[in-house]
Formats: C-alpha cells, structure tokens, sequence
C-alpha cells in the first residue's frame, strides 16, 4: 500500500528493515546505489591495506610453490634442505648461483656518464685465492719468472734476467720486402673483454699487428686474452681511472681516484694488474681528471715503468700529464694521434683514418685508437685489407712505444 490508495489519517505501515534502521538513527540519511558501492570499494581497500600491514610475505603476493625436493641438501635428515628445523617446507626463493655467477662473484653496473647507457659485468672470484691469478692460465708456463705474488694474485714484474714483459709478451716485428721505409700505424681497440660477441667480432676480423686493450671487468676476460695473444695481438690492460664528473660516470671498480694516497691507488692496480696476464702495458680507461694530476698519476706510472710495461695514453684528454710525467722518468710511452671512433659514424670514420695516414706519411709512424663499437671495427677492418696497398705498413703499440726524453 502506497501514499495515494492508504485512507485519509491513516499512517503506510513500515517495512522491518526500515523500522530497524529508525531505531538506529540511520533511516533519514540519504543514501544512493553510487555511494553505497564507493562505501563498498573503500572497505575492499582498507582490508587490503590492513593485511599487507600485518601478514609478513616478502614475495608481496607473488605466485609461489612450496616443494619438497630430494636432490641432494644441507643434511642427512633433510638431504633436499626443502624443510626448516622444524620440519615445516621451506619456500622456494629462487635457483643457487649458476655457473654463469659463481657464488661470491661479484656483479657491477658500469655506467656511461656521456650516453647514460649501463651494462652488468659478473667480476669473477680468483679460484686459486689470494696469491695466484685468476688469469695465470694466459701467461707462458715459461714465464712465471715475470711474475711476482701479492695480496691480489700475480702480477708483472721483471725477472731477474733483466727481461721485461713488454718485450717477452710483444709481437715480433715483421716488416714486408721492399717496406722498410714505409710508413708505419699502430692501431689499438679499446673497451674489450666485456662484451665476448664484441672481443670476438675483433679477433674474427682484425689482422695480428692491430693490438687489443682490455678492462679488467669481463668474466672470460682471461680466456679471450689467451685467445688474442693466440692470434698474434700484443695485448695491453686498461685501468680505470676518475673522470672529472665521477662518480656519476663510474669506470668500475677499484678505480684509480685522487682522492686517494699513493699506495692506496698502488694497492688498487695490483688488483686490476691480477685480473690476467700476458699484457705489454697500462692503457688508461677514462681518466681526464687522474691524468691531469701530476701527483696522482706519477705513483702509478712509476709503478708502470718499475714492472717493465709501457704506458698508452688514449689520446681523449688533453689536460693528460702522462707524456711529460713518462718522459720525465724515462718510460717507454705511446700516446694515440687520433681517435678514430670519436664521432662514431662511418663517414667520420673513414676521415679519421685520412687523418691518420696523413700523419704516417709525415712523420713515418702513427697510431690511432677506437673503441669496441660494431660499426667502428667493420670500417677499420676494411682499411686494414688496404693498408698496404695503400703504402702503410701495420705494427704492434710496442713499435710505436718510445722512450720520451725529458724537456
């Protein structure tokens, strides 16, 4: 019975769900299937926030499976190691480092602060402890009298013999008939060792005479050293060192900082100096502002000298100091005249390269540097099949590296 058919003076009987809701107080607020259903939405959401608050799930509701394995565990009674000391199953949190990290390798983000580009590199652990190096293996059975143990591993020295690594890791030189007074170019490809599609897109296309530098970061870095020497490269170390805007553009670890003392830095290039072995010198990587420091980069060049390797300035900063501090002390040292990756396009490329011969035709020798890049090793391996057409003949860094003589 509605309004309009109930009699005159007589009041429309109340449903109980109305009269229950007078006696609440809650019969003459106005409420519409919209908000009813926002009333509802915000209930649903302060029990989702109530439990997050108070169950404990590190997976945050992530899909999981409690297993209970039996290949192999932690002891007799729980060989799977699927169940906790009270016997309940353990959750799985994901697989044990594979052999791609082996457990307590360490993995670092190296940062490019110039394009922002980032890229993971697993530094594997030495497997044979302090004292031995992880990359013994790519040194001559031979030569183990031109290396010396410290805390890191193995490192260069020269043998009581008098003979340097610089000479006893170097690519004899061997200039064709008829080519004695040609001109002469040493090339040397940086950044190698990380990336092994790049280390062997280089070692698939690039002739022995052109020399390799590597970082000290790549998990195979030691067996792609052997496979480069293997292919006649001479082979060189490149050691990270501060930027001016560090760390916002990092090298990696154990960098060569100024901030550091002398034999802070010294102790960190034994680090790096114990990655592998069968280099004939030092590259810096990065470094404008080590470089530019006379008492930060003097130590480590000495050092260089002491252990009989040469030292290669890149040629990218022009504030490096490495040229007067190497003369001053009488270091065998190279500095690259041109970078010809600088603008990586192919046309600028192949200018640098005119750039370079140029300079061979002038002075009789010239070396140039370029990075790992794809498009930078494929026109460089295509100048490389024309070189000695072209009048030029290819040599290692070591026939480039010289004993500067003080100013």
């Amino acid at each position: 019975m509605d309004d309009l058919s109930a009699p005159l003076g007589q009041k429309r009987p109340q449903r109980a769900a109305t009269r229950w809701l007078g006696k609440l107080g809650l019969n003459r607020i106005p409420v519409t299937p919209i908000q009813a259903l926002a009333g509802g939405l915000g209930l649903a959401v302060g029990a989702v926030v109530l439990w997050s608050v108070a169950v404990d799930d590190p997976l945050g509701g992530e899909p999981m499976v409690v297993v209970a394995a039996k290949t192999g565990g932690a002891n007799a009674a729980d060989p799977a190691g699927a169940t906790d000391t009270k016997g309940n199953a353990r959750r799985y949190d994901g697989p044990p480092p594979t052999a791609a990290q082996p457990s307590g390798a360490q993995t670092v983000n190296i940062i490019d602060g110039a394009s922002g580009k980032s890229q993971q590199v697993v530094i594997p652990v030495n497997p044979a402890g302090p004292g031995s190096s992880s990359g013994a293996a790519s040194a001559p059975p031979g030569d183990r009298h031109l290396l010396e143990k410290t805390r890191h591993g193995d490192v260069p020295r020269i043998g009581a013999d008098g003979a340097r690594p610089s000479t006893a890791y170097a690519r004899p030189l061997a200039i064709p008939p008829g080519k004695a007074d040609a001109p002469r170019i040493a090339l040397v490809v940086t950044g190698l060792g990380i990336s092994t599609k790049a280390t062997n897109d280089a070692l698939t296309r690039l002739p022995g005479p052109v020399s390799f530098a590597f970082t000290p970061y790549g998990h195979e870095v030691d067996q792609l050293v052997g496979r480069a020497r293997q292919a006649g490269h001479e082979v060189l170390l490149q050691a990270p060192m501060e930027p001016f805007d560090y760390p916002d553009n990092d090298p990696g670890p154990q960098t060569l900082l100024t901030s550091l003392t002398a034999e802070q830095n010294i102790d960190r290039m034994q680090w790096l100096m114990s990655r592998f072995q069968g280099y004939v010198g030092i590259a810096n990587f990065m470094g404008a502002r080590f470089t530019a420091s006379e008492s930060a980069l003097g130590p480590i060049l000495r050092e260089t000298g002491k252990r009989g390797l040469i030292f290669v300035d890149d040629g990218t900063s022009s504030r490096s100091l490495a040229g007067q501090i190497a003369g001053a002390n009488n270091i065998p040292f190279a500095k690259a005249d041109v970078v010809i990756d600088n603008v990586p396009t192919a046309a600028e490329i192949d200018r640098a390269l005119g750039r370079l011969e140029a300079q061979a035709r002038e002075r009789g020798i010239a070396f140039g540097v370029l990075t790992a890049l794809p498009l930078a090793i494929t026109r460089v391996a295509d100048w490389t099949k024309k070189a000695e057409a072209r009048g030029f003949v290819l040599v290692p860094i070591t026939a480039v590296a010289i004993k500067a003589k003080s100013s």
